[in-house]
This record gives structure tokens, sequence and C-alpha cells, in this order.
């Protein structure tokens, strides 16, 4: 019987990738080097644009296209190491980066979104797909393998896309729109590898440019709860598994956080080598991950965000802003909270130094996720005894991405610090006396609010942390609520 890949129709005329001066590369490999590059180029945009997002679920979907794109890079990069002096990272035309900027420097979040999903998205894959349908399919069958894997995570993002256009309609900025399409022509549509001048290799995207990321991650929904609460929380953390059970759902639903400031990471991280870039993509990913089971589980519970806010890590800074912008422009600080995803749009972040890369990776790494291990761990076992398996699930995945992000950070530690020219000696240390400082402040942070607190009913803030507990009660009921011993205090 005939080979089913030998009676496959072939191309009438397949393009070949060897000419008489080729030795042991074919041709196909510096056209997958730039491909590699405006895949990364991709990557290095929602990067930038990312923290504009407002609305939850876009959050997340950018969140993963940020992994896809990671995924992307890798296929092309190992198959490009397949060839005899492949390079994943050699020199690519400097028209590559005059075009990723080109599509960087959009007059808005909207026309961004234009140029990474409609222009360049859709010219690449209408590339993969050519290219698919020109060249031999037994000889490069395993390019073409993967630019079939590629233009699979390429659909999705195209109808996550195509399904944001039809809910929010925007038509692109003309002159914006031009000076894309004008550069895309001029690096000739991605059909064929670009020349490279000597001393005008591209650099990555936005390195050459002014652009800023925003300062603050954009919001839709309330940042403040209806009341505060969390104070209870912290109270109660050791001695209620209730109290606790909220904090777990809570504390996961703002991990949502985290990746907006690795989107930072990503972009003003681009001297560290690829292979971090990738890990640091997963990372974000999985935080993304854990920002919507903690949402999934307060919805389960009858919680919404409107009930107990989406605040940022750095809310601090953002009261101190809208408070300020509040007084400037004569309004109530109220109401310039329910305007703040427009009234923060204008900050702009300051360029994040190597220094404090090392520092955001460290704290990261060494304290905040370190230091949380034993709680999870207590946190799985009181829930799984309990019979609420779903949050016991919830905190199992988290443990078990965490054990990895972990590692991440001691694995790269030693080359963030080699850049940003700081002592990494002694990092292990430094992490243990942090957390244990961080314990101490935390055990009497806890101690002082369960003397003040008021828990009378009748008190706004007392009987709404109340009404949280029971509502949680009621979705899920622990059957050892109140058979529960003590455990370990918040870390911090």
């Amino acid at each position: 019987m005939s080979s089913p890949a030998v009676e496959s129709p072939l191309p009438l005329k397949p393009m070949v990738l060897v000419e008489p001066s080729t030795k042991q590369r074919p041709r196909n490999v510096e056209l997958m080097n730039d491909w590699q590059y405006v895949e990364r180029a991709i990557h290095r945009l929602l990067a930038a644009w990312g923290r504009d997002v407002a609305e939850w679920d876009n959050k997340s979907a950018l969140h993963r296209h940020i992994w896809d794109q990671a995924e992307c890079v890798r296929r092309l990069r190992e198959r490009i190491e397949q060839f005899p002096g492949g390079r994943p990272d050699a020199p690519v035309s400097a028209q590559l980066e005059t075009l990723a900027n080109a599509v960087l420097l959009a007059p808005s979040l909207e026309d961004a979104l234009d140029g990474i999903y409609e222009l360049l998205l859709k010219t690449l894959v209408s590339a993969y797909g050519e290219y698919i349908g020109n060249v031999h399919p037994i000889h490069d069958a395993p390019t073409i393998a993967l630019l079939h894997e590629i233009n699979q995570i390429k659909s999705q993002q195209w109808l996550w896309y195509r399904n944001y256009r039809r809910l929010t309609p925007h038509t692109t900025d003309a002159a914006y729109r031009a000076r894309v399409t004008a550069r895309l022509e001029a690096c000739g549509s991605f059909r064929a590898p670009l020349p490279i001048t000597a001393g005008a290799e591209a650099q990555p995207a936005g390195v050459n440019t002014d652009f800023r990321l925003s300062r603050f991650s954009a919001r839709n929904v309330a940042i403040r709860p209806k009341q505060p609460f969390m104070d209870y929380v912290r109270a109660d953390f050791a001695t209620n598994l209730e109290a606790r059970r909220l904090f777990w759902a809570f504390g996961y639903m703002l991990e949502k956080n985290l990746p907006d400031d690795q989107l930072a990471w990503l972009y003003y991280g681009h001297y560290m080598p690829w292979a971090w870039q990738h890990i640091i993509s997963r990372h974000l990913w999985d935080e993304s991950r854990h920002g919507d089971s903690g949402y999934s589980r307060l919805r389960d519970f009858g919680i919404s965000l409107e009930d107990v806010g989406f605040s940022g890590y750095d809310q601090a800074a953002r009261d101190t802003e809208l408070k300020a912008v509040a007084e400037k422009m004569g309004i109530t600080v109220d109401e310039a909270y329910a305007r703040q995803q427009e009234l923060l749009a204008p900050f702009k972040a300051e360029p994040t130094t190597k220094a404090q890369l090392y520092e955001h990776v460290f704290m990261i790494g060494l304290v905040a996720e370190t230091g949380h291990f034993v709680v999870k761990n207590e946190g799985y076992v009181d829930f799984k005894e309990g019979q609420d398996l779903q949050s016991a699930e919830m905190m199992l995945f988290d443990i078990i991405d965490e054990t990895a992000h972990v590692q991440y950070a001691h694995q790269w530690l030693p080359m963030l610090a080699e850049f940003a020219g700081v002592d990494n000696s002694g990092y292990r240390e430094r992490g243990v006396k942090i957390r244990e400082e961080s314990q101490v402040r935390a055990i009497a942070t806890a101690k002082e609010l369960d003397r003040v607190l008021s828990r009378t009913t009748g008190d706004a803030s007392f009987d709404f942390y109340q009404d949280l507990l029971a509502r949680i009660r009621v979705a899920c009921p622990l059957t050892n609520a109140t058979t529960c011993p003590p455990r370990s205090p918040k870390p911090m």
C-alpha cells in the first residue's frame, strides 16, 4: 500500500529551499528568524499595551495570549536550532523593528489591538499558510507541522479579537493604519527573508522609542469594597476557618494584579535570555489563572467584585493620585473612584530598572510565594477535611504552580543580579530574614486589630464581614468549621 504522504498532492511547482550556493542551511532558516522576531514583537506589544485592558475576562485573554506567544516563539526557535548553524538569536533586518515600532506607537489601546491582531496577526497567518502550500510537503514536513500548530493558536487569538470587536466596535485611526500597512508592505508581508544591513540590525520592539507603559492597570469595576472587611480577616485568620476561606478566595482574586506587573518585567527585561522570557510568560499566565480561580470561587459563594472591590497591589499610590486629582478637579473622592479608569489613564510608569527587576523577582519568589507555603498547605488540608473540595482543589493547583515559581527565582536571580550589578550572595538568608520580620509584623497587626475592631451588630463593617461569611456558609458549609483547631498566623 502506498504511503498517504506520497499520495498527497504536491504543489504544482514546490518552492525550492536550496540554491546552487547553498551549503548546509536551506533558505527557510532566515525566513523563520524573521518570523520569530515578529512573534516576539507581538509578545512585547501585548506586554506594552496589556495594562490598559480594563475588563476582567479580556485581561484573562490577553494574559493567556502572552503565554501563547511565548509558545509560538519556542516552536520557531526549536525548529531553527535543528538546522546546521541555525541561531534563533541571529540578527534580522532593522525593517522589522521599524514595523514593530509602528504598531507599538498607536494612538490608543483600541488602535494598538487592531494593529496587533488584525494587521500583524492576519499577515503572519497568511504568510504561514502560503508557505505551507508552496514548499515540498515531505522534505519540510516538520516546519509545516509547527506552522499548523502556530496557526491553531492564532485562530484562538483571532476568535477572541473578532468577538471583542463585535462587542467594542472601533474604526482604526486612518493615519496609523496607513503607517503600519506601509511598513508591512516594505517587509514583503513576511513572504521572504529581508536583507540585513551590517550595523543596523533590529533591536527588540520599543527599546528605541520613548513608549512608556501605563502606571496603573486599568479597571472597569469598583476598586474599593462596599465596606472595609479585610482587617477582620487579618484578625481572625489563625482562629477562624471560615475567615481563612474568605481570605483565600479574595486573595487569589487579587493575584490578577501580578500579571499586569509582570507585563512590565517582560517589556523592560528585554536584555534577559529568551528562556527567562518564556518562563516569566508561564508564571504570568499562572498568576492570571489564580486570579480567575479566586474570582470564580467568590462567585460560587454569591460574592461579586462590586462587593469586595478589585483593589491593586499599588492601592496606596492609586488612592493618593485619585485624591489629588479629585482635589484638583473639585470633585468628591467617591466620584474620582467612580471615574478611575478615565482619570488614571494619563499616568505613565517610569521604566523598570535592572535593579528593580531583580528586586521584584526576589520579593515574589523568595518572600511572597515561599512565605505562604505553610498556610496554603494548611488551607488545602482543612478545606478537604471540611468537604469543600473546590476550595481544596484551588489551593492545590496554586501550591503546584508556586513551587515552580520559586524554582524560577532561584534559577534566574544570579543572572538578574549580574545584569543589575547587585550582590546576590546570601540571597536565601536575606529571604528568610525578611519573611521572619514580616511574620512578626503580621502577628502584631492581627493582635492589635483583634483588640480594637468593633464586633457589635449594627457596625456597618462588622455586619458586612458577617454577611460575607454567611453567604459563603450557605453556599458551601464546612463540616469542620467549629472543630478545626487554630492554624498558623497569616505571614504578611
